[in-house]
């Protein structure tokens, strides 16, 4: 019988074909890449620009590449759900296509931590990487998995309550578990969603300091920030509205239309349009509050629910 290679990776792309090179470069240079990466899935969501040399790379590889072009874009949630379904590996690692590993043993260190310890005696499902800003060095404040940012920045591992899309790894059984990624939201927030169901389901998320990942938050094949910035409020109101009690749902829906005004103080029509989305929410969307025990571990580990 031959034994399954324990990681897959995939990754989304769209109209970042310089960038996606790159890091399939970096992957290509991995240590033992090819001992322990059972696929590496690529989904080009219906790019508009050439990829021609990624594919004249892919071409040379020996590694198990698997590049797949949608004829559609599908967004973020609804690629990941396409790459998810091409993996049989016990861990998946998703990384944006602007990102890259720091070090060259990243696939060795994430392969190890969910045989650890910390992660058998918790039941991590889910494990968050230490991202920095390319340009500058700094830890990247928006891709880190915790709210109280200076007061965890320097701690080497910690259980959490929610993960970043940018870089993580997650057991390909929470996944089956859990259910998919939400399909109906193209950009932002999926991350939260699945995640509640993940921690719903029994697994914890943990973050470690040992895997770094640059990021380079390319401009490119980027949503235009009003309809960012309104989608991450809608999407996370419908996150609160379908996973966690009624106050949430009030309290955040609230709280992210005052974000919406003050990054965008003119945008009248973006933010009326947006309300119009929420008010929708109640008739439009089942709920399936998470259990008490998943509410009382958010808070153990000071995850913020109120916005």
């Amino acid at each position: 019988m031959i034994e399954k290679k324990a990681l897959s990776l995939i990754i989304i792309t769209y109209n970042r074909p310089e960038d996606l090179l790159r890091l399939l470069k970096n992957i290509a240079g991995q240590e033992q890449a090819d001992k322990l990466l059972d696929r590496v899935v690529i989904i080009d969501n219906a790019s508009t620009v050439s990829y021609t040399s990624v594919t004249d790379f892919l071409a040379l590889q020996q590694l198990p590449f698997h590049y797949i072009r949608s004829e559609e874009n599908l967004g973020v949630a609804r690629g990941r759900n396409k790459a998810i379904s091409e993996v049989q590996s016990p861990v998946v690692i998703t990384l944006d296509d602007d990102a890259i590993f720091r070090e060259t043993d990243a696939l060795i260190k994430i392969d190890k931590l969910f045989r650890s310890e910390f992660a058998l005696q918790n039941r991590v499902g889910v494990y968050c990487f230490k991202v920095f800003w390319r340009d500058t060095e700094d830890i990247q404040q928006s891709a880190f998995p915790h709210k109280q940012f200076n007061k965890y920045r320097n701690k080497d591992q910690f259980l959490t309550s929610y993960y970043i899309g940018c870089a993580h790894a997650i057991l390909l059984e929470a996944y089956h578990r859990a259910g998919n990624y939400p399909a109906d939201f193209f950009y932002g927030m999926e991350e939260y969603d699945l995640g509640y169901r993940i921690l719903d389901a029994g697994y914890k998320i943990a973050y470690d300091s040992s895997v770094t990942v640059a990021h380079f938050e390319s401009p490119k094949g980027r949503v235009p920030d009003v309809r960012k910035i309104q989608m991450l409020w809608v999407n996370k109101s419908k996150m609160a509205y379908r996973n966690l009690p009624y106050r949430y749902f009030i309290s955040i829906s609230l709280m992210w239309s005052l974000q919406f005004i003050k990054k965008w103080p003119f945008a009248w029509g973006g933010w009326f349009e947006g309300w119009k989305k929420i008010f929708s929410i109640p008739r439009t969307e089942s709920r399936k509050v998470v259990r008490k025990e998943t509410l009382e571990y958010i808070h153990q580990v000071e995850g913020r629910l109120w916005y």
